[in-house]
């Protein structure tokens, strides 16, 4: 099955505008811009057949284009990531039996969570899109409380039944747990990773369908597959001792700068 994976990146985000071309530095120093580093963690995912950033931006173009990114360009309409992979394959002309949205603000992404989600789509034909989840130890559960108590967005949480089927996703610390847990201990809460893999009449479909009330409430763009009644595989994923974290606001470049530096990682 040929995967194509694509790295929506826009200019103009609510919440942190010109993030794409923000500076991270990573564990030696070395800076390198948010979509660098999401193109590098896309390009070490393997039976990627090919990569693409999908941009409305012509700066980030060229930032993209400066290391060797392939570029499509997509309209500055696009509601969200899911809108703008859907016009990048429609422009390069479909040929893809799975199309991969890497997300431009999770250049922490490990390979490996791509993988099991392509894995994921070929062990199940019901599913139609495919995204990651980790289990939260109680210090990242912790963080995600302690952005929400002050007013930010610090991550999204994911509830699943049988079969790992997605039932919700909220911005909200879900499910409710009433209790406190060892920094190293594992929580029932599960941080959703923002990455997905589609079948691409899916992914075609989708900007289509009506955005429903609870897209518009939450902001996530995964909820019009379940308001649409489409079947969401949750795909566990395991860190193997990586650190995780979007880049969603300001203060989150210490944040990750920090992690590459404990990982190791230029």
């Amino acid at each position: 099955m040929s995967v194509l994976i694509v790295i929506p990146a826009r200019y103009a985000s609510s919440r942190y505008p010109g993030k794409p071309l923000v500076a991270l530095r990573g564990a030696s120093g070395v800076a390198k811009t948010l979509i660098r580093r999401s193109w590098d963690a896309a390009m070490a995912v393997q039976g990627a057949d090919r990569v693409v950033v999908a941009t409305d931006a012509g700066s980030i173009r060229a930032e993209a284009e400066s290391f060797g990114a392939e570029v499509v360009m997509t309209s500055p309409d696009c509601a969200n990531g899911t809108e703008r992979c859907a016009e990048a394959l429609q422009n390069i002309g479909g040929g893809y039996d799975i199309v991969v949205n890497l997300q431009g603000d999770a250049p922490l992404t490990p390979p490996w969570f791509v993988e099991e989600l392509v894995a994921g789509l070929r062990a199940h034909p019901e599913a139609e899109l495919a995204t990651p989840v980790l289990r939260c130890e109680g210090a990242m559960l912790s963080s995600l409380r302690a952005d929400r108590a002050a007013g930010r967005v610090g991550g999204t949480t994911a509830v699943f039944g049988a079969g790992n089927r997605g039932l919700y996703f909220s911005k909200e610390v879900i499910p409710y747990t009433g209790r406190d847990y060892a920094p190293e201990a594992p929580t029932p809460v599960f941080h959703h990773v923002g990455v997905y893999a589609y079948r691409p009449e899916t992914l075609l479909a989708y900007p289509g369908w009506p955005v429903g009330p609870l897209e518009t409430l939450e902001g996530l763009e995964q909820l019009r597959f379940l308001e649409n009644g489409r079947s969401v595989l949750c795909a566990e994923v395991e860190a193997r001792g990586r650190q995780f974290w979007e880049l969603n606001n300001p203060t989150d470049v210490l944040r990750i700068e920090a992690m590459m530096a404990a990982m190791g990682l230029d």
